[in-house]
């Protein structure tokens, strides 16, 4: 891990992240090509591309109501309760969300009505290594909103087959369709729809750099939640950090492939403490090898002159994901502008979110937290405005809506406005 010091040095180096359109992507033909076969051959071009891409030959495309039931056999007892623990959580977060935000608004003339989508598509991973907590984060959110039907595309391991903890997992949260296919033909089925596969209203879920291409090269066509990119952490630490906590942390994003492993902290003599004991720590994993790639390629140590530099850095970062391991963390979360999601607490960390807390995981990453929110029942559900025009509100914003038709030589709108002011 390389460490800088001093706020602006750490600001040169921490603003070198990519941000915006870096140019076209060589992949970018390869998914185009796939969406158009998916569009004109349907079926058969998920047949083919499953074969080809997963070796996979696949003689149907949905997974039946006997499989689903026969995976919670196939699945340790203990797997099955941390699901269902996860899921009430997820749901309780998600459902007081609901409560707060979602309230249609039609008495004082001017207001909204709030409609869940009607089908929305999740694409979960799960080829190399299934992954039944981003299908709880993204399913559950879904239904707590109403949404009508969920549709679930996840690739099949290469035993050809879904693998149980997942089904399981789609089964607790509520899945209502599941299909055994992933990868950016899944997206395109599900943006076109084929004999087997609706098309749904908005695709959600992560996926590799074929998947992300595919979401965004069919946005318009579909709705989309976000192009998401490789895992990242910005922890904050002080000389009252737990030293072995802060160093797991940083190894618990730098195992995602790409991930990003921030730290910054007040002191250097810590800074030094933290880098050896991450490397401790990354000797006992028993599989180290992209944790070792991604500290090498994006761990950065940044040592500042106080907590409140550090708070700045962070705002100018936006990281997915913020852990503050400093004293008092509580009263610096305020000052906080930008970040996906803020961990606080002496046990605090990034991991428990990642299945259990109740907030969805899924989370602005590559600094789109300067504009971004993490996802949940609100990329569910659509607006629309109503308004109840009676007399008393004509006469008062008639005339002036009158002008300004006339000022942009709309004289047809004009004159709509006008035949019910005489009126």
């Amino acid at each position: 891990m390389r460490i800088v010091t001093g706020f602006e040095l750490a600001k040169t180096v921490l603003s070198r992240r990519a941000r915006g359109d870096e140019g076209p992507d060589e992949r970018e033909a390869t998914v185009r090509e796939i969406i158009g076969e998916v569009r004109s051959k349907r079926d058969a071009a998920l047949y083919h591309y499953t074969e080809k891409f997963d070796g996979i030959k696949l003689t149907s495309l949905q997974v039946n109501k006997e499989k689903i039931a026969a995976a919670y056999q196939k699945t340790d007892e203990q797997v099955v309760s941390a699901i269902n623990l996860a899921a009430e959580r997820i749901r309780s977060y998600h459902a007081t969300q609901k409560n707060i935000l979602l309230h249609d608004s039609v008495k004082s003339g001017v207001g909204w009505l709030v409609r869940p989508l009607e089908r929305v598509g999740i694409h979960v991973p799960g080829f190399t290594s299934p992954l039944p907590s981003s299908l709880l984060m993204t399913v559950i959110p879904a239904r707590v909103a109403g949404v009508g039907e969920i549709i679930l595309v996840t690739p099949p391991q290469k035993s050809g087959e879904v693998a149980p903890v997942t089904l399981v997992a789609a089964d607790i949260a509520g899945v209502d369709r599941i299909f055994s296919i992933g990868g950016a033909h899944a997206i395109a089925a599900l943006a076109f729809g084929t004999e087997t596969i609706p098309s749904v209203d908005k695709i959600i879920g992560p996926g590799n750099a074929f998947v992300t291409l595919a979401k965004k090269l069919l946005f318009g066509v579909v709705g989309i939640d976000a192009l998401q990119g490789p895992s990242e952490v910005l922890i904050i630490a002080d000389d009252t950090a737990n030293i072995e906590y802060c160093a797991a942390d940083l190894l618990a994003q730098a195992e995602h492939p790409s991930g990003s492993a921030v730290l910054v902290t007040t002191s250097m003599e810590l800074a030094d403490k933290i880098v050896r004991e991450t490397e401790a720590q990354l000797k006992n994993l028993p599989r180290p090898e992209t944790a070792t790639e991604s500290l090498e390629k994006n761990g950065i140590v940044a040592v500042v002159a106080s907590v409140d530099e550090a708070i700045e850095l962070a705002n100018l970062y936006a990281p997915e994901h913020l852990l503050l391991m400093v004293d008092k963390a509580n009263t610096y979360i305020e000052k906080v502008r930008n970040a996906g999601c803020i961990v606080t607490g002496k046990k605090g960390t990034i991991a428990l979110g990642d299945y259990v807390t109740g907030p969805s995981h899924v989370l602005p990453t590559g600094g789109t937290a300067r504009f971004a929110s993490p996802l949940s029942i609100l990329d569910f559900i659509k607006l629309t405005s109503v308004s109840n025009i009676e007399d008393s509100i004509l006469k008062k914003i008639g005339p002036a809506a009158r002008t300004l038709a006339k000022a942009e030589g709309l004289d047809a709108h004009a004159k709509a406005v006008e035949k019910r002011l005489k009126s």
